[in-house]
């Protein structure tokens, strides 16, 4: 029998990201593709507070009680001859720096648009990161299962607001209670719903005409959608793998979640026409995943994912090679060595110990505090090099944080020191006074904050809201005595300094008072 080599695994790989505005239906739908993927039996719900089932990738306390993804999640399953890693992101826009960041580690994304409500805010801020990126798309237009807006007007919302091509695989026939199934034009047939399985497909004929004794012919619905896929035949686009894969076109597959209706063929179709693994781009050029020697890089680090350990956990995403376990890599960053002895993946909380993983692979390394954000890992003894820099994120809302409690001031200091860690949240301290203070790019980041200390770290904070602030870094010296309640001079947590501005016009008196003071926002740089 002939062993599967390491290029074939490699080029097995799917690794994708699910974005979404709120509520569109994203984790749901995550549940239902686990589900064909085998990995679990039943799709949870959402509505975990009611049900007392939770979202398979909302692992965390205060998502299973808010209902809502805080944190990017990482799910692996194989299905039909894939290896399929799916990163389930947080929707609510206060998340966004933990999506942007995701979104670097993956070869494509499928986004999840609520057919009842069209594109919204969140959805057109992180296609824009997957469109910089030049990462295909895919869509999937949810909630079939409602009154929604209008197919074509869905289309038209695609290239008008988003600015992206569209190629529909399949047309609703109806929707809502009249919902009967989907035109199916990628397998030239048709895919009814509520039938018995055995009726589930009709193949359409060479005219794309399903056999006159369909009883779904008889619908005037039938009728309607097939004038709209004569519409869609001689005045759309056309059909381009290429086009898709450069992200210039995207797929569009209409279906519920919720009702797992159409997720299967969506399914079966990305994983033939999503790319395996692509080069990374690096200090020394293009990295190319099937090169022999291993490399990746660290683009999410979580604190407490096994609250009995109170583990830290680094996810890399393997760019090129191979990953064995016990393996001694490099931290670009600190030219320090490190063997790679405790590795796991991922089903969202649950993890096992992994041996082996390829490039395009997820997994998780135990972090004794060694790693930061946007590492780069090397082995086999290559030439140093460091994949490009994430995203940063210059922080909105401020707050300042001390614990209730001097005696617990230790737990208080090492919550902080981890939370922070995560790349959520940024510290800085105060010159004078040592006041800590948190940005974060929204407000709920501060209450899952205050959530995660108290019940991960047994800490109870008192929190003073400093409103929101424009942040700069200082380039260079500053003097101190610069600083005031209009322009703070604080650092940050690698001692940088930067000052923290109460607004726009506060800004600009102080760059036209002290214009050989160099300031700079990291977004920017």
């Amino acid at each position: 029998m002939k062993t599967e080599s390491t290029k074939d695994k490699i080029l097995s790989r799917r690794t994708f990201a699910i974005i979404s505005h709120p509520d569109a239906g994203k984790t749901t739908l995550t549940e239902q593709l686990l589900l064909f993927g085998g990995v679990i039996r039943d799709a949870g719900t959402v509505k975990g507070k009611k049900t007392g089932k939770f979202a398979t990738s909302d692992w965390m306390e205060i998502e299973k009680q808010r209902g809502i993804s805080v944190t990017s999640s990482v799910m692996q399953f194989q299905y039909k001859n894939r290896n399929i890693n799916i990163l389930d992101t947080p929707g609510h826009q206060d998340f966004s720096e933990d999506t942007y960041r995701t979104l670097t580690a993956v070869d494509s994304a499928v986004m999840v648009i609520d057919s009842t409500k069209g594109i919204e805010d969140q959805t057109i801020k992180l296609f824009q990161v997957c469109r910089k990126r030049g990462i295909p798309i895919f869509t999937f237009m949810n909630k079939l299962d409602r009154i929604g807006k209008d197919p074509l007007e869905l289309l038209a919302e695609l290239e008008e607001v988003l600015g992206i091509e569209s190629y529909p695989m399949n047309w609703p026939i109806g929707m809502g209670k009249e919902f009967l199934g989907v035109y199916d034009r990628f397998y030239n047939r048709i895919e009814q719903v509520r039938v018995e399985e055995k009726d589930r497909y009709i193949d359409l004929d060479e005219e794309g005409r399903a056999p006159e004794s369909a009883a779904i012919t008889q619908s005037g619905l039938y009728d309607k959608c097939l004038e709209e896929i004569e519409l869609l035949s001689e005045a759309g686009n056309e059909f381009s793998e290429e086009r898709i894969l450069n992200g210039e076109l995207t797929p569009v597959f209409f279906g519920s979640g919720l009702t797992n209706f159409g997720v299967q063929t969506f399914l079966d179709t990305y994983v033939e026409l999503a790319p395996p693994p692509q080069p990374r781009h690096s200090t020394e050029g293009e990295i190319e995943p099937t090169e022999e020697a291993f490399s990746g890089f660290i683009f999410k680090i979580q604190a407490n994912m096994n609250p009995a350990h109170r583990d830290r956990i680094a996810f890399l995403r393997i760019c090129s090679g191979k990953f064995e376990r016990g393996m001694n890599v490099t931290v670009a960053r600190t030219g320090k060595q490190v063997k790679l002895s405790q590795s796991t993946q991922f089903m969202a909380d649950d993890r096992h110990t992994v041996d082996e993983a390829v490039a395009g692979d997820i997994i998780g390394l135990y972090d004794p505090g060694t790693y930061q954000i946007g590492d780069t890992l090397i082995g086999g003894g290559k030439a140093q090099f460091q994949y490009d820099r994430l995203p940063q994120f210059t922080p909105e809302l401020y707050i300042k944080v001390t614990a209730k409690n001097v005696m617990k001031q230790k737990q208080f200091q090492k919550g902080l020191t981890q939370l922070v860690q995560e790349g959520a949240i940024q510290l800085f301290r105060s010159l004078h006074l040592e006041e800590y203070i948190l940005g974060a790019v929204g407000q709920l980041q501060f209450e899952v904050f205050e959530h995660r200390m108290k019940g991960e770290y047994n800490v109870d904070i008192t929190i003073q809201p400093m409103g929101s602030k424009i942040a700069r870094w200082v380039e260079g010296e500053v003097s101190e005595n610069l600083s005031s309640s209009r322009s703070l001079l604080v650092r940050d947590r690698y001692e940088n300094k930067a000052f923290l501005f109460e607004n726009d016009f506060a800004l600009r008196w102080f760059q036209e008072k002290n214009p050989d003071v160099k300031l700079y926002n990291p977004m920017e740089v």
